[in-house]
């Protein structure tokens, strides 16, 4: 209830307006929830753990359930497809928030701004319909980037460890190494689960309820 209040006026109302705050409100606050949720579920090692129970102690065949399971992946909005599907839901909804606030031939009237010479509508309205699918585009490639990226960035600190032992062949250079990365690493970590994963999540839904707001406001 507190999440969905909080939505709503800090997010919703001031971009599509008080009008349909509460259409668009629900739509808002589960892309936040499942975002945030997917986000933080990307923190947590469960299928890096299965893999390593199944390696150590259960050592079962490639194609039972629990080791099809560890090749499910880490982050959920760190897959293109799973972004993808919410950037194209977001797509729907800027159609659909237009066509309820001008009409069907009102809202793609509006891709060309009132008052504009007929002459250039050759040039726009190309640019508009471009411009239509690059916001959800966006939002596919910075939500995917930005919770990969972090993750990424572990891995190469912790890398670092194997790479200097390896090119050294020295153990004592390695774990050297691993007194600098270890840290290193886990303070990324806690910087992604503190400041990336909320944030990320405020970020797609801000830009989906902006979105919104430009289709129902678009005569402003």
């Amino acid at each position: 209830m507190i999440v969905r209040i909080t939505v709503r006026d800090e997010i919703v109302a001031p971009n599509v307006g008080k009008k349909w705050v509460n259409t668009y409100t629900p739509l808002i606050v589960v892309f936040f929830l499942f975002i945030i949720t997917a986000n933080a579920l990307g923190m947590i090692p469960v299928f890096d753990l299965l893999a390593l129970v199944n390696h150590t102690v259960l050592h079962l065949p490639e194609e039972s359930f629990l080791v099809q399971l560890t090749h499910g992946g880490v982050t959920p909005t760190g897959n293109v497809n799973v972004t993808a599907a919410l950037a194209t839901i977001s797509f729907v909804a800027i159609i659909v928030a237009g066509v309820r606030a001008h009409g069907f031939f009102g809202h793609w009237k509006n891709l060309v701004p009132h008052g504009v010479h007929p002459a250039l509508w050759v040039i726009l309205i190309p640019i508009e319909i471009l411009g239509m699918f690059v916001r959800p585009f966006a939002l596919t490639m910075r939500l995917a980037a930005n919770m990969t990226g972090g993750h990424i960035a572990i891995l190469a600190i912790l890398s670092m460890i194997f790479i200097m032992a390896d090119s050294t062949r020295s153990a004592a250079v390695g774990l050297g190494m691993s007194l600098i990365a270890l840290p290193l690493s886990v303070g990324v970590s806690v910087l992604e689960a503190v400041v990336v994963v909320p944030v990320q999540a405020f970020v797609f839904t801000l830009l989906t309820a902006v979105f919104v707001g430009m289709a129902i406001h678009a005569h402003h």
